[in-house]
């Protein structure tokens, strides 16, 4: 854990519990055990999917990207506002939508596939 990982406990008081795991070099950011967020450079970024991309979008908040092999790969994590940072009812409505977005896209990969 770093501090901002510890901090973000904070942040999310009113969302409930969290945990950190350390991951490429950052941190995924869990609840229930499903992950919702990710930290990269001391940088919050929140799961995102086409239901609630159009609220990163707004706010001029850009998709978590890297490079690999030449490309550069981009992942379903915006960045979170700063605002959020800095409240924690602000943060815990946030952090219910990534979490939502998350659920989905858990419930996406069990489903089962149909045979022809």
């Amino acid at each position: 854990m770093s501090e901002y990982t510890d901090h973000l406990r904070d942040v999310f008081a009113l969302f409930g519990p969290i945990t950190a795991r350390r991951m490429f070099g950052g941190h995924g950011i869990y609840h229930e055990g499903l992950m919702f967020a990710l930290v990269a450079d001391e940088t919050l970024y929140l799961k995102a999917d086409d239901e609630n991309v159009a609220d990163f979008e707004r706010e001029g908040l850009g998709p978590f990207e890297y490079h690999k092999g030449g490309k550069v790969i981009r992942v379903a994590y915006y960045q979170a506002p700063e605002a959020l940072l800095e409240d924690r009812e602000l943060a815990a409505a946030w952090a219910r939508r990534s979490f939502a977005a998350a659920q989905r896209a858990q419930a996406r990969k069990r489903k089962p596939t149909r045979k022809k």
